[in-house]
């Protein structure tokens, strides 16, 4: 038999046991994370979600899940729409489903849903079906809402995104001008240093503790041409000072992202080392840091006392 999946992706329970499956079926398939859970009887089986993405699709869909089973239609807004829209935040908190409805009353906070109250006109897209805040709105608000709790890093981070997917500064100023709320000189710095070239939110994360620390600021994907292997090779750094330093932040993923086809995880870190050798041979010293750096705040010491062997000051 085939599990029952709807346009979403989604396998819904009462539709599984409608189609020949028991009870006992899918305890097992649960058991043995063949599906997981996305909602209150709501699953998605294991083979739909890839092993890189899997928080971040799981909460899509638990999103997608939660709008799907409501008896009236709701718009998912902040980290929620960021997700159906794809949309990187930073350190999503990803317990509740964003919503937000117009009128007037104030939002409220339950234990797996948080509804704001705001004018949404001119600011709604539908994607997979749903109504979502389009990608303006949505990264001012989860911008706004990073920056109230003091967090510049989340709030460059989605300004980053929302650059790198196509949307202009002045779409964002003239919606964040509207606001009035805690935190809004964090978020207007925030968009003023914003650069869409951040690939993700963990160099959007790094730039931040740079920005906060005072130390010169790097060029983000600069390009340069190598000669790795002995062949002429064309490739960019995630941080770059004047060709005399360059920045990487390293991670599994960065890694089983760019495999190439047929090529194993090995192979990858050994074409990077390779890499980082044609950087030295040209003369430009690398530097290289993980995410735990950043959680125990290790990279501004690191990357200012390699700096300063440069010959910066600050």
């Amino acid at each position: 038999m085939v599990l029952p999946i709807d346009g979403h992706g989604l396998t819904w329970r009462r539709k599984a046991l409608d189609s020949g499956y028991s009870e006992k079926d899918l305890a097992e398939l649960i058991g043995s994370k063949q599906l997981l859970r996305v909602g209150r009887g709501i699953y998605v089986t294991a083979d739909r979600v890839a092993d890189r993405y899997l928080p971040e699709e799981l909460y899509r869909l638990k999103c997608l899940a939660a709008v799907t089973r409501a008896e009236k239609p709701f718009v998912l807004s902040h980290q929620s729409a960021a997700a159906v829209l794809r949309l990187p935040v930073l350190n999503p908190d990803r317990t509740q489903v964003h919503v937000v409805k117009s009128g007037q009353g104030r939002g409220c906070r339950r234990s797996t849903r948080h509804v704001h109250v705001a004018p949404t006109a001119g600011a709604l897209v539908v994607v997979d079906g749903v109504e979502v805040t389009n990608r303006v709105r949505t990264a001012v608000d989860v911008a706004s809402a990073a920056a109230a709790k003091g967090s510049f890093a989340q709030a460059l981070a989605v300004f980053d995104a929302a650059l790198h997917a196509h949307v202009t500064r002045e779409q964002l100023e003239k919606v964040l001008e509207e606001r009035r709320r805690r935190g809004i000189a964090v978020a207007k710095y925030a968009l003023a240093m914003a650069d869409g070239r951040a690939a993700n939110p963990g160099e959007s994360w790094s730039r931040a503790q740079m920005i906060r620390a005072g130390l010169p600021l790097p060029d983000l994907q600069h390009e340069y041409r190598l000669t790795i292997r002995g062949v002429p090779t064309r490739a960019y750094s995630d941080f770059d000072w004047d060709e005399k330093l360059v920045g990487e932040l390293d991670g599994k993923v960065k890694y089983l992202k760019h495999r190439r086809p047929g090529e194993s995880e090995l192979d990858a870190i050994l074409r990077e080392k390779a890499r980082e050798e044609a950087f030295r041979d040209r003369g430009t010293d690398v530097i290289r840091w993980v995410v735990a750096d950043l959680w125990n705040e290790r990279l501004v010491p690191r990357v200012a006392e390699r700096l300063r062997r440069h010959g910066y000051s600050w």
